[in-house]
């Protein structure tokens, strides 16, 4: 399925597309590409159980060689579902993440963030809220954008901001740069606003498999 939202990069997911994962999506996000799936609850090796809640689980695997900020992006990520899913329902068990880098062209952070949440309503775990990301470029001319610079040279500062769909607070931000208070600020607000084609986006896409 594939939406085209104001002042965002468009956006494609395909769900499903793994046979062997509880459940699966191909996201893509401008001309940046993820695809992430989910396995559990699943049964867990006795040193990482926990008595009271699943376990989260997650990797993550650049296109390249892996290096520190694959494993920053991985720690976000876990972060994030770990306080979206109802891990309380799933107490003795793991729920694992595998998130696979597949093209990025500057919104890679926000588009494996909404691979991930896309793959977790496609495997039916019951979750506490949905997430989505947006991501926002200020360029050298103090002028934010959806899109990516062409040249990184051009780029001063990136920022994504990840929300909670029932309540619009912030779960996770994630910033790149040098920038002000007061930009920081007008990103914020600006990706608030343009989360709501983003959830408009997951909505769509659950509703299309129901048809």
């Amino acid at each position: 399925m594939e939406v085209d939202l104001p002042n965002i990069p468009s956006l494609k997911c395909k769900l499903g597309l793994l046979s062997r994962s509880d459940g699966s999506a191909f996201f893509v996000e401008g001309e940046s590409a993820v695809i992430a799936s989910v396995h559990g609850p699943v049964e867990v090796k006795m040193k990482k159980m926990l008595i009271d809640k699943a376990s989260i689980e997650c990797c993550y695997r650049p296109k390249a060689e892996s290096g520190v900020q694959d494993r920053y992006r991985e720690s976000v990520i876990k972060n994030i579902c770990e306080t979206a899913i109802a891990a309380v329902l799933y107490p003795r068990a793991a729920v694992i993440l595998n998130i696979q880098e597949m093209q990025d062209r500057g919104q890679l952070v926000s588009c494996a963030i909404n691979a991930t949440c896309m793959a977790c309503l496609d495997s039916g775990i019951a979750m506490k809220f949905i997430f989505g990301a947006v991501s926002v470029y200020l360029n050298k001319a103090e002028e934010f954008t959806f899109s990516p610079p062409i040249s990184e040279n051009d780029l001063k500062a990136t920022f994504v901001f990840v929300f909670n769909n029932t309540s619009g607070k912030i779960v996770a931000s994630h910033t790149e740069g040098s920038f002000t208070a007061e930009q920081f600020k007008e990103a914020l607000s600006l990706c608030k606003k343009q989360s709501i084609g983003v959830f408009q986006f997951i909505k769509m896409s659950l509703l299309a498999i129901d048809k």
